[in-house]
């Protein structure tokens, strides 16, 4: 049995874990209503299904830009887990590393930023909300996460390796 506490989240980790859950409540309560009107009733809520995927949108998103300052992502640590007992490849691999995470940052938030433009003409069947508010989030979590990579660039911050690198 591990004592190993995890450190408390900055403010603005907890305010996007209560987002996501809220995106969560929505969502399961939309969608047990509209399960119960349809098979209960005969009818349904058809806002539900569009309300349902956006808000999972918001809430992925929401968790991925969470995720990445609390070392969450997917990482491949064997190589450079390797390389810590030669600080300067170290420091390079970390480098190169982050570079990849903030192209990927941009390469989204480019990609994401056209969707926006072309979804502001537009707006959902049902609801009627601009289409531009599906792609936002994904935009939103590019430029958060771009702005974490470059944080950690400037201030030369180590690659957290995490769980005791355990490097066969």
């Amino acid at each position: 049995m591990s004592t190993h506490t995890s450190p408390q989240p900055h403010a603005l980790q907890r305010v996007a874990l209560a987002l996501m859950a809220a995106c969560l409540a929505v969502m399961a309560c939309s969608v047990f209503l509209n399960v119960v009107l349809r098979y209960g009733f005969g009818s349904g809520i058809a806002a539900s299904e569009e309300l349902s995927r956006l808000l999972f949108v918001w809430m992925v998103f929401i968790g991925a830009a969470a995720a990445y300052p609390a070392g969450e992502h997917m990482a491949f640590t064997s190589l450079v887990g390797l390389l810590r007992k030669r600080p300067l490849a170290f420091k390079v691999a970390t480098l190169a590393i982050r570079l990849l995470v903030l192209l990927a940052a941009v390469l989204l938030g480019r990609g994401a930023w056209q969707q926006v433009v072309v979804g502001m003409d537009s707006n959902s069947v049902v609801l009627g909300y601009p289409v531009a508010l599906l792609p936002l989030p994904a935009l939103l979590c590019a430029a958060a996460i771009g702005a974490m990579v470059v944080w950690e660039i400037v201030t030369a911050r180590p690659l957290d390796l995490g769980h005791g690198v355990d490097v066969e």
